[in-house]
C-alpha cells in the first residue's frame, strides 16, 4: 500500500502567488478574441455600405425607367414592378426584394412620382467565424417624377457665367419680368429692393434674398436657399424647388448672328478720285485792266463779262473784285494754275463743264454753277459767301473748307472729296448721289453737312476718325450704304441722321455724345458703341433742309429722346456703354432683312469687356442685347424698360446697383433658352 504524504497546508497559496504564466495567456486569448470580433464586424458593415451604393445606384435606375415604362404604357401602374425587377436583375441583384409605387405629392403637392425600393440581404461572413451568424438587409429608395419639372419660362435676364454670382441686385434696384425668367447659371443674389419674374432660376448654384422680395411662381435652385426667417417676402414653399437647371446661351449657334459677325472690321472704300486733266494755257485776268484775250468779253467799260460758250484752256483764272462775270452754258473750262476770284465780286457758270488744279478761291460773295461736271484737283480750295450748284458730279481731290457763314449747295450727282470741312456756321447741302471722303468729315458748331440719297464712303482723318461732329454741330444723311472707315465722334448737342440701309459699316468706335437716329438697318461696329452726355433730343428741324427729323421712324413715336432707332440691329466688337443721363429708345426689327437687321436682335457683341449703364441714363430697348461673355451693370438710378414690347437681357452677369429694368420674352430667335426634364430623380 502506498501512503501519499498530504504538502503542508501553508505552502498551496505561495505557490499559486508565484506561478503566473498561466494568467497572461488567457487574457491575451481573451482580448484577441474581442479585437477578432470587433474587426470581422467592421469589414462586415463595409460590405454592407459597398451594397448600399449599388442598391442606390439600381433604385435609382429603376425608378426612372418605371417612370418611363409608366407614361408609355398609357399611365398603367401595372408596369412599375415588372420594369423595377427587371432592372434590378440587370443589375445583379437577382436576390434582391424590389417594391415599386405611385406616390401623389412629390415633389411638390398636385405632383406625383415613382417610388423604388431595393433592399438585399448581406450575409455575414467573416464574424461567423467567431460565431455571429445570419443576415442583416440593406434597402436603398429613389423617386422619379412623374408631372414634367416645373417648366421655365424663356428668360428674359439670362446670366450664363458658369461659377460665381451671375445675377445681383443691391440698394433700390428692381427687375420686373412678370411673363418671363430671370435666370442665372451661376447664383442669384437678391440684395436689392425685388427680383419679380415668371421664374427665378438658378441653374448650378444658390440664390439668396436679403430685405427685398423674390416674387415668382416657380424659384428653382440647385445648391442652396437663403432668407431671413423674418422676410415673407418670397414664393410659398410649394413653389420653391432644390433641382438643377441646364441653361444655355439660346443664340449661340444662331447662323445669321455668325455670318452677320464677319462683317465687323470691313468696310468699303472711298472712290478713287485724282488730279483733272488740264493743259498749260494763257492766263486770265478778268478785271478792270482786263487781259488782251479776255477784254472783248467785257461789256463797255463796265463791270460786266460774259463769256460765250465755248471750248477755254487757260493757264491762270483771275477776277478781280467787284465784278459781274458769266460763263454761259455749253462751254468746256479748263485752267491748269488756279482760280482767284476778288471780294465783291458775282461769278456765274451756266451748264458748263469746268476743270481746275491749282487751287479755287471763291471769293467772298461766291459763285454759283449751272448743271454739268466741277473737278478740282491740287491745291487749297475755299468757298466764301453764298454758294449754289446745279445737278452733275462734284470732285474735288483735296480739302474742302467750308468757312463762317459760306454756304454750298450742291444738285443731284456724285460728290467726292479728298477731305471735308466745315465751320463758323456755314452749312453744305448736296442732291441724291453718292458722297465719297478720303481723309474724314470734320463739323463744327452750329454748321450743318445735309447730304441726299446715296452711298457713303468715308476714310479716316490722320487721327482715325472717319466722322467728327463738334458740339452742336449737325450732319443729316439720307437713305443709302453707309460706309465708315475709322471712327464716328460727336460731342454733346450735336445731331447726326443716318439714313435707311441695309447695313452701316463702321471700322472703328462710335461715341456719340449728343443725339443720334439711327434709321432702319443694320449697324457693323468694330469697336464700341457708347451714349453719353445727352442734351439735345429729337424731333428737329433743320433750317438747311426745312425739313423736321425725328418726331417718327415706321411710325414709332421717338420724340424726346437722345439716341432713337427703329427697326435696327447693332452688331459691334466691343462693348455697349450708356451714360450721362442720356436717354435712348432702340428697338429691333420684328422681321429680318437679308443682309440687314436681325429679327428680335437689338445689339450682339462677343465682347470680353464690361457693359455700363449708368448716370441716371434712360433706355427704352426692344429685342435681344446679346453679350454672352460680357460682365454688364445697371447702375446710377439708370432705368432700361421695353416700353410695352419683348427685350432680352442675355450677358455672362448681370448686378443692378440701382434703378429698374423690365422686359418680357422674345421667342423668334432666343427660344427658351433652358432645358428642363420631363422624367428625372427627386431624391
Amino acid at each position: 500500500m502506498v501512503s501519499e504524504t498530504p504538502l503542508p497546508a501553508h505552502r498551496f497559496p505561495n505557490r499559486l502567488a508565484a506561478n503566473r504564466r498561466g494568467t497572461v495567456a488567457v487574457i491575451g486569448a481573451l482580448a484577441l478574441t474581442t479585437l477578432l470580433g470587433i474587426g470581422a464586424l467592421s469589414v462586415d458593415l463595409g460590405r454592407g455600405y459597398s451594397q448600399r451604393i449599388v442598391n442606390q445606384r439600381t433604385a435609382d435606375a429603376a425608378a426612372i425607367s418605371a417612370a418611363i415604362a409608366y407614361k408609355a404604357a398609357a399611365s398603367s401602374e401595372a408596369v412599375l414592378l415588372p420594369t423595377a425587377q427587371d432592372l434590378a436583375v440587370a443589375n445583379g441583384l437577382g436576390d434582391a426584394t424590389v417594391s415599386a409605387t405611385l406616390v401623389q405629392d412629390m415633389p411638390t403637392s398636385g405632383s406625383r412620382a415613382v417610388k423604388v425600393t431595393i433592399s438585399t440581404p448581406v450575409p455575414i461572413a467573416i464574424a461567423s467565424a467567431i460565431g455571429f451568424r445570419g443576415s442583416y438587409t440593406v434597402s436603398a429608395t429613389a423617386y422619379a417624377t412623374l408631372a414634367a419639372a416645373p417648366g421655365i419660362a424663356p428668360p428674359c435676364f439670362l446670366a450664363l457665367g458658369s461659377s460665381g454670382i451671375g445675377i445681383a441686385t443691391s440698394g433700390g434696384a428692381t427687375i420686373e419680368v412678370s411673363d418671363c425668367a430671370v435666370a442665372a447659371v451661376g447664383d442669384i443674389s437678391n440684395l436689392g429692393t425685388r427680383i419679380a419674374a415668371k421664374n427665378i432660376v438658378s441653374g448650378s448654384g444658390s440664390v439668396t434674398n436679403d430685405w427685398g422680395t423674390l416674387s415668382a411662381t416657380l424659384l428653382r435652385y440647385a445648391g442652396t436657399f437663403s432668407n431671413p426667417a423674418w422676410n415673407s417676402g418670397i414664393p410659398a414653399s410649394d413653389k420653391i424647388v432644390k433641382a438643377s437647371t441646364a441653361l444655355a446661351d439660346p443664340l449661340a449657334s444662331n447662323a445669321d448672328l455668325q455670318s452677320a459677325r464677319q462683317a465687323i472690321g470691313t468696310s468699303t472704300a472711298p472712290r478713287t478720285i485724282a488730279n483733272p486733266s488740264t493743259p498749260a494755257g494763257a492766263d486770265w485776268v478778268i478785271g478792270w485792266s482786263p487781259s488782251a484775250n479776255v477784254a472783248p468779253y467785257r461789256r463797255g467799260n463796265s463791270a460786266n463779262y460774259v463769256i460765250p460758250a465755248g471750248t477755254y484752256t487757260i493757264g491762270r483764272l483771275t477776277i478781280d473784285g467787284g465784278l459781274n462775270v458769266q460763263f454761259q452754258s455749253g462751254s468746256k473750262i479748263t485752267v491748269a494754275n488756279g482760280v482767284a476770284i476778288g471780294g465783291g465780286s458775282t461769278v456765274a457758270f451756266g451748264d458748263v463743264d469746268l476743270k481746275v488744279n491749282g487751287g479755287f478761291d471763291s471769293g467772298s460773295s461766291g459763285v454759283t454753277f449751272g448743271k454739268g461736271s466741277l473737278a478740282i484737283g491740287s491745291g487749297t480750295v475755299t468757298f466764301a459767301g453764298t454758294n449754289a450748284f446745279g445737278d452733275g458730279p462734284v470732285t474735288i481731290n483735296s480739302a474742302l473748307s467750308l468757312g463762317g457763314g459760306t454756304s454750298l449747295t450742291l444738285g443731284a450727282g456724285a460728290h467726292a472729296f479728298g477731305a471735308l470741312s466745315i465751320a463758323g456756321g456755314g452749312w453744305l447741302k448736296m442732291g441724291a448721289g453718292d458722297l465719297d471722303v478720303r481723309s474724314g468729315i470734320a463739323i463744327d458748331g452750329n454748321s450743318t453737312l445735309a447730304a441726299g440719297a446715296g452711298s457713303y464712303r468715308l476714310g479716316p482723318d490722320g487721327s482715325g476718325r472717319a466722322l467728327y461732329l463738334a458740339g452742336s454741330a449737325v450732319m443729316l444723311m439720307d437713305d443709302g450704304e453707309f460706309s465708315a472707315n475709322g471712327a464716328i465722334v460727336t460731342e454733346g448737342g450735336s445731331r447726326l441722321v443716318f439714313g435707311r440701309a441695309a447695313n452701316h459699316l463702321v471700322n472703328g468706335d462710335m461715341h456719340i455724345a449728343g443725339s443720334a437716329l439711327f434709321s432702319p438697318g443694320r449697324y457693323t461696329i468694330a469697336g464700341n458703341l457708347a451714349n453719353g452726355t445727352g442734351g439735345t433730343t429729337w424731333p428737329y428741324t433743320s433750317p438747311v433742309t426745312g425739313l423736321r427729323y425725328g418726331s417718327m421712324i415706321d411710325g414709332v413715336d421717338v420724340s424726346g429722346f437722345d439716341l432713337a432707332g427703329v427697326n435696327v440691329s447693332f452688331v459691334l466688337s466691343g462693348t455697349v456703354n450708356l451714360g450721362g443721363g442720356a436717354k435712348n429708345k432702340l428697338l429691333a426689327a420684328s422681321a429680318g432683312v437679308a443682309g440687314g437687321a436681325i429679327a428680335d436682335l437689338l445689339i450682339d457683341s462677343l465682347t470680353t469687356g464690361g457693359t455700363s449703364w449708368a448716370d441716371g441714363a434712360r433706355n427704352i430697348f426692344s429685342g435681344i442685347v446679346h453679350l454672352p461673355a460680357s460682365d454688364v451693370t445697371l447702375s446710377g438710378g439708370s432705368t432700361t424698360l421695353s416700353g410695352g414690347q419683348c427685350f432680352v437681357l442675355i450677358a455672362r452677369s448681370i448686378t443692378a446697383s440701382g434703378g429698374a429694368a423690365a422686359g418680357s420674352p422674345c421667342t423668334s430667335i432666343a427660344g427658351s433658352g433652358g432645358v428642363g426634364s420631363d422624367i428625372g430623380l427627386v431624391r
